[in-house]
């Protein structure tokens, strides 16, 4: 056996929570996410970000509810039976992410995650910190830093 071939038997693998928005898988590292609900009554705020939809009182804590979509440049989309909205928290900052719907719950090793190309003259995508191909289907491993508001 190579070495090559021992390291990756040895990578452990990572859970990742797997979500759609249109036709494209995403997904973010299982520790992230803290729950998964039923879209409720979001309340706007005004002056907010046009990708922020407003705060929902969940079980007496205020959480601040982000559109995936908008972050991720996708036109706005209807709330239907499979919508979800990803609590996450990262860096203990907890917010909510609207997606299309959750997939499912992915074991990926840090080996099968490559670097994003950079496209033109950006970074790459916005929102990416790495590529995974699993079953010939491209999942995007989204870097949370970039995708939830600064404040």
């Amino acid at each position: 056996m190579s070495d090559t071939m021992a390291q990756a038997q040895q990578t452990p693998t990572q859970q990742w929570v797997s979500f759609v928005l249109g036709e494209q898988r995403y997904a973010v590292n299982v520790l992230h996410v803290k729950e998964v609900l039923r879209p409720t009554e979001i309340t706007p705020v005004s002056g907010a970000p046009g990708f922020v939809l407003g705060i929902i009182n969940l079980r007496g804590n205020v959480v601040t509810v982000i559109d995936a979509r908008h972050r991720f440049g996708l036109s706005p989309r209807p709330i239907d039976e499979h919508t979800r909205i990803m609590l996450i928290e990262n860096r203990g900052q907890g917010v909510g992410v609207l997606v299309d719907r959750i997939g499912q719950v992915l074991n990926i090793s840090p080996a099968e995650i490559s670097a994003v190309p950079s496209v033109a003259n950006e970074d790459g995508p916005k929102h990416a910190q790495g590529l995974a191909t699993l079953s010939g289907e491209l999942v995007v491993i989204v870097d949370l830093d970039k995708l939830l508001p600064k404040e």
